[in-house]
């Protein structure tokens, strides 16, 4: 025979875990997100040609129930914010200025961290 003690309580932590989850990993996604519009933003800054295109670059979060994501990059709606793909890589005349790729890759220990973080305290870690 084998006994199993304590699976009430796992039990009940993991059932508080999913709400524990949904706040702290949006809070994770937005950090993240913020952290990469700021270095894009500081990134593409200063160039002669594109005094507005820095203030276009947002991010949008969408939380589902499927989870959690954010949309970062310029705003189309923004001063020259429909720029963005041409600046980001480039024409046959004009080279690329990577800014968005680049504070992406910046981030991405940030969100795994963050990531980290939000499960340890969902589970009450």
């Amino acid at each position: 025979m084998i006994v199993v003690e304590g699976l009430a309580e796992t039990e009940a932590m993991l059932a508080r875990a999913g709400v524990r989850m949904a706040v702290t990993s949006r809070q994770a996604v937005e950090v993240t997100a913020r952290k990469v519009k700021d270095s894009a933003r500081q990134r593409i800054s200063g160039h002669k040609y594109l005094p507005h295109y820095p203030y276009s670059i947002s991010y949008d979060l969408k939380i589902s129930g499927a989870g959690v994501e954010a949309e970062i990059g310029p705003d189309k709606e923004a001063v020259q914010g429909p720029l963005g793909n041409i600046i980001e890589y480039g024409t046959s005349r004009d080279a690329p200025l990577p800014h968005l790729g680049p504070a992406l890759e910046e981030n991405a220990d940030d969100l795994a961290r963050g990531m980290e973080i939000a499960i340890a305290h969902a589970l009450g870690l």
